[in-house]
């Protein structure tokens, strides 16, 4: 829980701020350690804390890496949560970490405590967590945890640089359409009418969308805005929409591949971790579909875990699903023959991994002329079609 409290110190000046404690006793004894005495407190809801809807993925990394140093080295887990709860700066892992300390003062596990916050510890987490619990080894399980979320962290990077370059030329390309759409194409086309020259088709067209978009600017937004909430309230209420448009989005051209290739990034090393932590195939496989982000992928590994439920062995049941490449089922294949599929899962991700990057930077490569070509298309057909009437005028005077 996280109190606002009012304090005073030894001047008699007093202090307020706000603290992550487990209940008003703990929060005086915290306040004692810091010489100061508690007049009052009160609890915060979470409307009144800033930035509560989530948590970073920087902090989740941290809470994980300091966790994981201070049970290494013996510090006893309850002990630790209350160090981490004092030292991290993020009120809402704050909160959670005083929430954790409270419920297992309770009798709670960790992994226990931990599901009880869903949106910040998701069933993967959650999974390895408690098996690093039966297995007494958790400080390894949550060196697995910080890699695994340092890596999706790089990805989601990757990703980004992928799409900010094109989505901010396309706004600029946007703008300037709609700027000399609105704009200049009507001062030009009062001056070329006037001339009295034929207007050649491509002029009458240019003429014709700037008329539009001055007179009925309005059906633009609306097609767009009916068109975005239709695909919304399909997406939201039919399950075959969905998987529809998550299959659309693997075929798209160049993004596409990229997409399907983080995917199965995340699938084998997700699933490689849950293996490597002693959980059993089907919960492993039951619990990286959650992970996935794609429902045509999570629909093809329930049909794998249903093939090898049985008796298919798994590289048979990845294979018939056609969804997943050669690599990943050879890979399996050689996992399973040689006991050891975490290490032949952990390949297939680093594999995939590299892929992905050099797929990105390729990708960036090419967009950044093709998006320079269409700006320039755009504007040599506005400049010829206002410019070729004004330029036939003057040739004939000329002669």
């Amino acid at each position: 829980m996280l109190y606002h409290y009012s304090s005073v110190n030894a001047d008699g000046r007093r202090v307020n701020g706000r603290m992550a404690a487990s209940n008003p006793v703990d929060l005086e004894m915290r306040l004692k350690h810091m010489g100061l005495d508690l007049v009052q407190e009160k609890p915060m809801t979470r409307r009144f804390l800033p930035g509560l809807s989530g948590v970073p993925r920087q902090e989740l990394i941290n809470f994980c890496f300091q966790l994981e140093q201070l049970t290494r080295a013996g510090v006893p887990l309850r002990e630790a949560l209350s160090d981490l709860r004092d030292s991290l700066e993020h009120p809402r892992i704050g909160e959670i970490t005083a929430n954790l300390v409270e419920n297992i003062d309770g009798g709670q596990t960790l992994s226990q405590s931990m599901a009880a916050h869903p949106a910040l510890f998701d069933r993967v987490f959650i999974s390895l967590i408690r098996a690093g619990e039966v297995s007494g080894d958790l400080p390894l399980v949550l060196n697995k945890l910080t890699a695994a979320l340092k890596w999706e962290d790089e990805l989601i990077t990757h990703t980004r640089h992928l799409l900010i370059y094109p989505a901010f030329v396309g706004t600029i390309v946007l703008s300037a359409t709609v700027f000399l759409m609105i704009y200049m194409v009507p001062q030009l086309k009062m001056f070329v009418t006037n001339m009295g020259q034929a207007l050649p088709a491509h002029t009458r067209a240019l003429f014709l969308i700037s008329d539009l978009l001055v007179n009925y600017w309005y059906i633009p937004l609306l097609i767009i805005a009916g068109g975005l909430s239709t695909l919304v309230f399909l997406l939201r209420t039919n399950p075959l929409a969905r998987r529809r448009f998550d299959a659309l989005k693997l075929r798209l051209p160049l993004l596409g591949d990229i997409l399907r290739k983080i995917i199965l990034s995340r699938f084998a090393s997700t699933f490689a971790m849950l293996y490597a932590a002693g959980i059993p195939v089907l919960e492993a496989l039951h619990t990286t579909r959650e992970v996935v982000g794609n429902r045509l992928v999570r629909r093809a590994l329930e049909e794998t875990g249903q093939a090898i439920r049985e008796g298919r062995n798994m590289a048979a049941a990845f294979q018939d699903t056609g969804l997943f490449p050669p690599l990943v089922v050879r890979m399996i294949r050689i996992g399973e023959s040689t006991g050891e599929l975490d290490t032949a899962l952990l390949n297939v991700s680093y594999f995939y991994n590299r892929d992905v990057q050099e797929s990105v930077n390729r990708a960036q490569a090419l967009i950044e002329p093709l998006l320079t070509l269409v700006l320039g298309a755009l504007l040599g057909w506005i400049m010829l079609a206002v410019l070729g009437p004004i330029y036939d005028v003057i040739s004939a005077l000329r002669f």
